[in-house]
């Protein structure tokens, strides 16, 4: 029993927190708050209205009987008909009236007035605040309006007094009705809004529901699931549009490191097979010390191409972090080129390639990395020397732009064929695989250059003819905040 109570009190903790209950709770709060701020706006209208149409009914026959007690004090026909008649004509909010002379003897009276008011309770009332309408119960409990006023009698100094009395059960009735209506629609609006909330939520959320089920089914083996935005809100609409966004990112940048993965496992598994290998062959039986000698240096061979790989994947690794950061100063990017121009001459100068420097007679100062530039730049060079046949030269250049110092490594090679241009700097990407596995390259050249400049803020780009050569060009922001 005390488990099935603590599931239910779990149940209802977890849909005390859903959006449902919220945006219900808020739509019910709301609601409740309009329909009583509507129905008091009302009932105060309401009340107003009557009190309004009460008073100038009071206001209005106080000044026709002082205008009688003034203009005609003798015409008492006129005076026993809008006192003792007039009020017999009104089915409803009767009024009752009472003329009093200056010793406060009754002159004229309503009929009935005596069994519906207390008139000593009426003459005190009315003394303690002239001339100012007031509430009073009558005998039978009836609500009555009273007002007393002098009014003078003639041209003489006689001062008579008025006392008008005005049935308000009716408004009284009227207004006990409207709280009572007022009460039933509040409580048929607690019992309605909840339901009617609740429904509006669920449709409300229902996207959110299907955006939640999409994300439960991927996985890192399944990024091919989309939202379908079609028929959402604007809202929702672009929340499904970021999210269908943010999975292609992801989708991609799995599938790339798979596939860098793989080409890790291949280009780390051929040097440790090669060692293993030698080593295999030249532990088989008994070898001379100039054997031993060979299988030791083709180990070390293997060994250094290992050892470069794992530094290129350690450095494109700190390239990537968000924690890397530049030694930035200020540089003479043609004096930086100079040097590695005079790095690879011997290079060049034993594959028969030529190698110089185009800069401008004025300095092009940079604010940059000079060893993580140094590392692009010499990138370039290897792969420019490497790729160039003999006879044929390769160019440094350096120029200023509006907002970036530009540097170009151009070669007139046997260039990259169109359809492998966008991949070139993909990691151990290789145009020709064979090729560049013999001359030691790991395929991360590029990529590593690319990095360099990301992480300088510029970019990179790369422009290739087959059997005409190759250029490509970094672009540095000349300021560092760029």
């Amino acid at each position: 029993m005390s488990w099935n109570l603590r599931r239910r009190f779990e149940q209802g903790s977890r849909f005390v927190g859903t959006l449902a209950f919220r945006v219900t709770t808020w739509y019910v709060l709301a609601g409740l708050a309009l329909v009583v701020l509507a129905s008091a706006s009302l009932y105060i209208g309401l009340v107003t209205e009557l009190q309004k149409s009460t008073d100038l009914f009071l206001a209005d026959k106080l000044n026709v009987l002082r205008t009688m007690l003034r203009e005609r004090p003798d015409d008492w026909d006129a005076l026993r008909e809008e006192i003792e008649l007039e009020s017999a004509a009104r089915r409803y909010e009767q009024f009752y009236i009472r003329l009093l002379d200056q010793q406060n003897r009754p002159l004229l009276m309503t009929p009935g007035m005596a069994e519906q008011l207390d008139l000593q309770q009426l003459t005190t009332q009315s003394q303690n605040r002239p001339e100012r309408a007031e509430g009073m119960k009558g005998r039978s409990g009836r609500s009555f309006l009273v007002l007393s006023a002098a009014g003078a009698v003639g041209r003489s100094a006689q001062i008579d007094t008025v006392q008008i009395a005005i049935d308000v059960s009716q408004q009284d009735e009227l207004l006990a009705r409207y709280r009572q209506r007022f009460w039933v629609i509040l409580l048929g609006t607690l019992a309605i809004f909840p339901l009617v909330g609740y429904q509006i939520a669920r449709r409300g959320i229902r996207p959110l529901k299907e955006v939640a089920k999409t994300a439960r089914h991927i996985s890192s083996t399944n990024l091919h699931e989309r939202i379908d935005p079609e028929g959402y809100p604007s809202e929702l609409a672009s929340l499904a549009t970021t999210f269908n966004t943010m999975l292609d990112g992801l989708e991609e940048s799995f599938e790339r490191i798979s596939r860098f993965s793989a080409d890790i496992a291949h280009d780390l598994r051929t040097p440790v097979n090669n060692i293993r290998g030698e080593a295999e062959v030249a532990l088989a039986r008994a070898r001379t010390v100039e054997e031993y000698r060979d299988v030791l240096g083709s180990c070390l061979e293997e060994a250094v191409r290992l050892s470069d790989l794992i530094g290129d994947l350690l450095f494109l690794a700190r390239a990537e972090s968000p924690l890397a950061h530049l030694h930035r100063e200020s540089i003479n990017v043609g004096e930086l080129l100079s040097g590695i121009r005079e790095y690879y001459e011997a290079p060049a100068a034993d594959r028969g390639v030529s190698l110089s420097t185009a800069v401008p007679d004025e300095p092009v100062i940079a604010h940059l990395d000079r060893t993580l530039l140094q590392r692009a730049v010499g990138n370039l060079v290897s792969n420019a020397l490497a790729h160039t046949p003999p006879g044929k030269s390769v160019v440094l250049g350096a120029c200023v732009e509006p907002a970036a110092v530009r540097i170009d490594v151009s070669d007139a090679g046997v260039g990259i064929p169109p359809d492998a241009l966008p991949r070139v700097f993909d990691r151990f990407f290789r145009v020709d695989a064979s090729r560049s596995q013999a001359s030691g390259g790991t395929g991360l050249g590029l990529a590593i250059v690319q990095s360099i400049m990301l992480l300088h803020g510029g970019d990179v780009e790369i422009a290739s003819t087959l059997g005409q050569g190759t250029q490509v060009t970094l672009r540095v922001p000349l300021s560092p905040a760029a």
